[in-house]
């Protein structure tokens, strides 16, 4: 590192670039032999090289060395945080050298176009993704949807329905993943416009019944199929009907679902304690408005506080503004559990009439 340091400030670029490109091909041509140790050696020496280069230098070097393994790591983080995105491009995209704090750490302080190359790496964790979504501009939000690698947390899944609402490219690349669960797809056809719902029948013919069916209300067997292929569903339901077996499923333990954030446990104890379809309150938690929801507690005799950690629940990530929250709370205390009961009952008797083959949540 010395010798180089007193040899750089009187070569020429011309000079300097030609040892840069030397001593790639000496590591690439060894690659795969060389230990870590040994790569380290060629870490310090071509970072000392490269901070003296011109961007199409350095762009060079990237794409040389951004598909290879054990590439020196400290050389692709700093390709990688390049302003040009011709040399940051090639090491965000491909390298395996970067770690998630260091993707994280570009995603939160580059440019819209380094955030798109990180969308595009083979996979991608949920905490970069998080942030993709976080930042991302409309491109970066589409590619990392369409990208199968990404994986999404609960709270990007939730802003992703939010955004689909009238966006129906968006809409399309959410509706088109494996990943997204059951309660996020009956909330995007929730709210989705009829440009949405258009381009989602047209994206898959083969799911429009199911689609049309959940925008006008209508139970069917596609809920019941979904349901089936959902090893959490599975799992979910199990759980619940052990309680019930045991005799330890109350209002207690479905408040206690809904503070945890399980939609699937949420749902079906629901069912169970009204009585209905599992289906009817899928519907009833993905709805924009909670009337039905509000109507359900009431007349099962839910708390204030139990009806809220629904609320919550199925409000996801966006939460619920005060003054919202208020207005839900008036709408409940002017709900009577007497008629709220014999709302229900009348629900149960149209859901019986109309669709006698859909089972119960706990048959």
């Amino acid at each position: 590192m010395g010798d180089l340091d007193r040899v750089l400030p009187g070569n020429t670029p011309e000079n300097r670039a030609e040892m840069l490109r030397k001593v790639t091909d000496l590591f690439v041509e060894g690659a795969e032999r060389y230990s870590e140790a040994e790569v380290g050696i060629f870490d310090q020496v071509m970072v000392r090289l490269v901070r003296e280069m011109e961007e199409a230098v350095r762009a060079a070097v990237a794409v040389r060395l951004a598909k290879i393994r054990n590439a020196p790591r400290n050389l692709m983080c700093a390709l990688a945080a390049d302003d040009a995105i011709d040399v940051a491009g090639p090491a965000l995209r491909y390298s395996e050298r970067l770690d998630d704090p260091t993707l994280m750490a570009t995603a939160r302080s580059c440019s819209q176009q380094h955030l798109l190359a990180i969308s595009l790496r083979k996979t991608v964790s949920e905490d970069v993704s998080d942030v993709l979504i976080e930042r991302g501009d409309r491109m970066v939000t589409l590619s990392t949807v369409n990208n199968a690698g990404v994986r999404f947390s609960p709270a990007s899944h939730a802003i992703l329905v939010a955004r689909s609402k009238d966006d129906d490219e968006l809409a399309a690349g959410v509706w088109s993943r494996t990943d997204i669960p059951r309660r996020d797809l009956l909330r995007l056809f929730s709210i989705a416009s009829d440009n949405v719902r258009r381009r989602l029948e047209a994206a898959d013919r083969g799911k429009t019944r199911f689609i049309r069916d959940m925008m006008t209300g209508v139970t069917n067997d596609a809920q019941d199929r979904m349901r089936a292929a959902s090893r959490d569903y599975a799992q979910a339901y199990r759980r619940v009907a052990e309680l019930r077996r045991a005799g330890l499923l109350d209002v207690n333990s479905l408040e206690a679902f809904a503070d945890a954030r399980q939609f699937d446990e949420t749902t079906v104890a629901l069912a169970i304690l009204c009585d209905l379809p599992i289906g009817v309150c899928e519907r009833a938690m993905a709805q924009d408005r909670p009337e039905l929801l509000l109507m359900f507690a009431r007349a099962i005799e839910l708390s204030w506080d139990a009806t809220k950690a629904i609320l919550y629940m199925r409000a996801g990530a966006k939460g619920i503004p005060q003054l919202q929250l208020d207005q839900y709370l008036s709408g409940f205390s002017r709900i009577k559990p007497d008629t709220a009961r014999k709302a229900l009952q009348f629900v149960r008797l149209r859901e019986r009439a109309a669709i006698a083959p859909e089972p119960t949540a706990y048959h």
